[in-house]
């Protein structure tokens, strides 16, 4: 199910209604059960595949926490494979038989005709976080079966994050929320923040990226500059939009799940722009692969190697396909280059005295990261390797005054009129991100008259309204993940 989908409204209404009207023991079983039925609305027989794993990570976390020694780490590691093995056969499996034939074809291995489950990704590692953290002593084994489905099938997070932790999130399924006002105005504000950052500017925007990358090879130069930029700010809008609505409504609730979401388009370098996008899955890797790897309690090359593997596992986290390996590597890459530099060549960097310096750092970092979307949205190795060769091609300032090359290279499909909305929306919204710098714009509301605060509840609603490509109901990019 879609969150810009007439069928969520109805759904939220129904589940968020049901869940103050029922009592509190009733709970974690209407929300099981809407979790369930949420699920069930793409493909409804790969609830069967979470079913599998969580019955193994329910009973592997008692097993682990009442077991000693070599007997703690076989159960963690029977939880690990059967997570593993699910993403490995739904995922992965066609891509290395891919590459296994493509290496050796007199040996041809047959493919799977199977379907990805949505958000497999991402509730695979809430569950393995479980095991994890059990095996660890850091949380205690959850005995309620249907408690523990709900952690990992509740349904605002479920196919696209944020990726909890149970320390943060299974107590809060055992804990009675009362109604409140403040949780329900706050929670359906969030969730319209993200509805505009989706529909408006992300789903328009995704009308100029696709006429683009969906045939880049009739393109060079300035439409594939201007489709690559507006990409880096539709994926931002589409995540982070999904994020924000996964976040208000289960705060309408009384839950709290983590911001997965810092003005990521405003770091001053990759590293930190890695602490401010999808936080949720940068401290996943940090907490249950880099640290393990021996993080930065290892010589100092093998630091560095340790971050390069993490990055790179992430680019395959996020797709079976060279692409995302390329994008993962080119910021481990990035990550390895910047912390040589600070060592080796500390004179190189250029300080942040001022606005100026503040302002260069902040647009190098996003060329970098932009440069890297190109192969994290280009469909095929090939396409990206044009869109490369070809993004400095043919560019003629004159032509820029040309209406019939602006309206096909540089509008991309979307009138002036429509244009300019996407431009004054995008502008509101990084005001807001400037001004949440230092507080938080909701608090700035909260203080001002009613009048004021719902006529600019009413405005944001409105713009949604009028100018949201909901007739493109567009799936939320990472749901593919």
């Amino acid at each position: 199910m879609l969150f810009n989908s007439v069928e969520f409204i109805i759904f939220f209404l129904i589940v968020t209604s049901g869940y103050f009207a029922i009592p509190h023991k009733f709970r974690w079983l209407w929300l099981l059960l809407a979790s369930c039925y949420f699920y069930m609305f793409f493909i409804p027989v790969y609830i069967l595949i979470l079913g599998f794993t969580i019955v193994i990570d329910y009973f592997a976390g008692i097993l682990i926490e009442n077991a000693q020694g070599k007997k703690r780490k076989a159960y963690l590691t029977i939880s690990l494979i059967a997570n593993i093995g699910v993403l490995a056969v739904f995922k992965y499996y066609n891509f290395f038989i891919e590459n296994i034939n493509l290496l050796l074809p007199a040996h041809h291995l047959p493919y799977l005709s199977i379907l990805l489950p949505v958000g497999l990704s991402f509730h695979t590692f809430q569950a393995m976080s479980y095991s994890i953290e059990v095996y660890r002593g850091n949380q205690k084994a959850e005995r309620h079966f249907g408690i523990y489905a709900l952690y990992v099938m509740f349904y605002p997070q479920l196919v696209a994050g944020p990726i909890e932790r149970p320390q943060n999130v299974l107590h809060q399924f055992h804990e009675k929320h009362e109604f409140s006002y403040k949780n329900m105005t706050d929670g359906l504000k969030l969730m319209a923040w993200g509805m505009f950052k989706k529909v408006v500017i992300g789903d328009n925007l995704s009308l100029m990226v696709d006429r683009v990358y969906n045939d880049p090879t009739s393109y060079e130069g300035v439409p594939l500059i201007v489709a690559t930029v507006c990409f880096a700010f539709q994926i931002y809008c589409d995540f982070s939009g999904y994020s924000d609505i996964a976040l208000g409504s289960a705060q309408t609730m009384g839950f709290k799940l983590m911001k997965n979401f810092d003005r990521p388009y405003f770091s001053k370098s990759i590293s930190e722009f890695w602490r401010r996008w999808h936080i949720s899955l940068s401290t996943w890797f940090r907490d249950y692969l880099y640290i393990p790897l021996g993080g930065n309690k290892v010589p100092y090359f093998r630091q560095l190697f340790n971050l390069f593997v993490v990055m790179l596992v992430s680019g395959l986290w996020h797709g079976a396909s060279w692409n995302f390996i390329i994008w993962g590597a080119l910021h481990g890459f990035l990550l390895v280059a910047a912390r040589l530099r600070d060592t080796y060549l500390p004179q190189i960097r250029l300080k942040i005295t001022n606005l100026f310096t503040k302002i260069i750092h902040v647009l190098l970092v996003f060329v970098l990261v932009d440069f890297g979307w190109i192969f994290f949205r280009a469909s095929t190795w090939a396409d990206a390797r044009y869109i490369v060769t070809h993004l400095f091609s043919n560019i003629r300032l004159a032509d820029l005054r040309n209406a019939d090359y602006l309206r096909d290279n540089v509008f991309l499909g979307l009138s002036k009129q429509y244009l300019l909305v996407v431009l004054l929306s995008w502008l509101f919204m990084e005001s807001v991100h400037y001004y949440q710098r230092n507080k938080s714009i909701g608090l700035m509301l909260a203080t001002k008259n009613k009048w004021l605060r719902w006529g600019a509840y009413a405005l944001l609603v409105t713009w949604i309204l009028i100018f949201g490509a909901f007739e493109k109901s567009s799936q939320f990019i990472y749901f593919q993940f």
